[in-house]
């Protein structure tokens, strides 16, 4: 087994160690809006469940060349945003929504997604994910770097989740349905596959 220490190591190099050891990552489309009222979009695969009371989601957004993306200074002024889950029937569109765009243009424009309007917070979704979570910012902090901070880490409340009714039933979101994609590294990306159980010690 080789062994190696990430101080040696250039971010390009520690990053390609990182994204090809934890996968496969889910996939969250964040839509937020910016001051100037513009509805961006963006997918990140550095995301994961918080807690569950209250429900609470992370975005880890990093920052390019020290410089923070729109979607987090957008959260950060607004306090808002919504979480969809990417899948199979949208990812082609999603994965468009990655280019770099300037903060006056709308992702979801570009793609033509759907904007739909949010219960409980000011930022739309889109109707194209079948599960969306309208958003508000429990917590933000600033990490890395030695010089200044290279990563914004969002922690999110789920103050409404948005289900189709196919995926749900009795409490529960069938992941076939679902069909939820996952993050790889480079261009790779991967289906739900096959599913197996195992029983948890008592």
């Amino acid at each position: 087994m080789i062994s190696i220490d990430p101080g040696s190591l250039s971010e390009r190099e520690n990053y390609k160690l990182l994204i090809g050891s934890i996968i496969p990552r889910p996939i969250a489309f964040v839509t937020t809006i910016s001051k100037d009222g513009v509805l961006n979009g963006a997918p990140f695969s550095y995301f994961n469940i918080v807690s569950s009371d209250p429900p609470m989601i992370s975005l880890a957004i990093q920052r390019s060349s020290g410089k923070q993306k729109d979607t987090a200074r957008n959260i950060m002024e607004s306090k808002e945003f919504v979480v969809h889950i990417v899948d199979e029937q949208n990812v082609e569109k999603i994965n468009k929504t990655a280019a770099n765009l300037p903060p006056e243009e709308s992702e979801v424009e570009l793609v033509n997604l759907t904007q739909v309007t949010s219960m409980k917070i000011s930022v739309p979704g889109v109707k194209e994910a079948k599960i969306r979570m309208e958003c508000s910012l429990e917590h933000s902090i600033e990490l890395g770097g030695s010089a200044s901070p290279t990563c914004d880490l969002i922690i999110g409340k789920v103050e409404q989740f948005h289900i189709e009714n196919e995926i749900y039933e009795s409490g529960r979101i069938d992941p076939r349905e679902l069909a939820a994609v996952s993050r790889l590294a480079g261009n790779n990306y991967a289906k739900i596959g096959e599913i197996f159980e195992i029983n948890r010690p008592i």
